[in-house]
């Protein structure tokens, strides 16, 4: 800055935007290299099918073991 005036002189301008410059390369670097290594080396995996029955079977089943255990452990006392 010139003394006394507050505003850059032209030399002072070309350094800033060439260090500006560097920096706006290396984030186009930076998100290029994301992008790259966020490709899949790997196929996903194919889900197995599953039929008619497997869809509608009953899974909930309320005189289990598990779900009286869970009732008798969580209930209020009265």
């Amino acid at each position: 800055m010139k003394p006394g005036t507050g505003k850059k002189t032209d030399n002072e301008n070309k350094g800033s935007l060439r260090r500006r410059d560097v920096l706006r390369a290396l984030g186009v670097g930076a998100g290029a290299a994301a992008v790259a290594t966020s490709v899949p080396l790997v196929e996903p995996a194919a889900a197995q099918g599953v039929t008619d029955a497997e869809k509608r079977k009953a899974r909930y089943q309320p005189n289990s073991a598990d779900v009286q255990n869970y009732y008798r452990v969580n209930r209020y006392p009265k």
